[in-house]
């Protein structure tokens, strides 16, 4: 009986284990829900309702070097995101003249660099985020930069094609809808065109190549450092 009672209160316990590990997957995907929705909710949106808590940071690379205004709100507002350091660590020079595009710009980084690197080009810097965009204007001025434009995707005057994109792009807005969003603007790469995407393996940067190369555009990868990739999509 003893034994029998032992056996019970064993299998009591591990009924009671499992629930509690149950409830406790289902609480960290109710944490990774709400997570991701106050990602989406400060930098995917046209008006983060972040308050402002405005910051500079000093974005130093071996050529380049730029004070940049930051703020809440904003994609990696306290410190230069290492996948884009990598980026701009790795990719090759940008086409000396025509029109580049830095996509889901931030407070800029990527587009400074590209504009400092390409003064003869005309570097667009696209996103839907108004306090990212009037960052990434206020960066550009204070550069000395004047051949940036800030603008939002559905903005006027846009190019129909473009010599090269950079862009490390904002992977937890979903699968669907970064597809979507690639698919739109790597469509609008020059003959010849190239863009460089950096994208950390740990969210998918080889099942995104290998979708690139399904969908028609030639993807390799240059460089892999810190765990992120930089992908050469050329264009189809």
């Amino acid at each position: 009986m003893a034994g029998q009672a032992g056996q019970a209160g064993q299998a009591g316990q591990e009924q009671r284990a499992g629930r509690d590990q149950e409830q406790a997957d289902q609480d960290r995907v109710s944490q990774d829900r709400v997570s991701q929705d106050r990602v989406s909710e400060h930098y995917f949106t046209a008006s983060p309702a972040a308050a402002h808590r405005p910051g500079l940071i000093q974005v130093v690379l071996p050529d380049l070097h730029f004070e940049c205004a930051t703020d809440a709100g904003v994609f990696s507002g306290g410190r230069l995101d290492p996948g884009t350091r990598v980026l701009l660590e790795t990719v090759p020079p940008p086409p000396a003249r025509g029109d580049l595009l830095d996509l889901g710009t931030g407070y800029g980084p990527i587009a400074l660099a590209m504009a400092a690197r390409a003064p003869g080009a005309t570097v667009w810097a696209v996103d839907v985020n108004e306090r990212a965009l009037e960052l990434c204007a206020a960066n550009a001025a204070r550069a000395g930069l004047g051949n940036l434009r800030c603008v939002t995707p559905e903005a006027p005057g846009l190019p129909g094609q473009f010599a090269a994109i950079w862009s490390n792009p904002p992977i937890r807005v979903g699968k669907q809808a970064l597809h979507e969003m690639l698919a739109s603007w790597l469509g609008r790469l020059a003959p010849g065109g190239q863009a460089h995407l950096v994208v950390q393996r740990n969210l998918g940067a080889d099942s995104l190549q290998r979708w690139l190369q399904a969908e028609g555009w030639p993807a390799s990868r240059i460089a892999s450092r810190s765990g992120y990739r930089v992908l050469q999509v050329a264009a189809r």
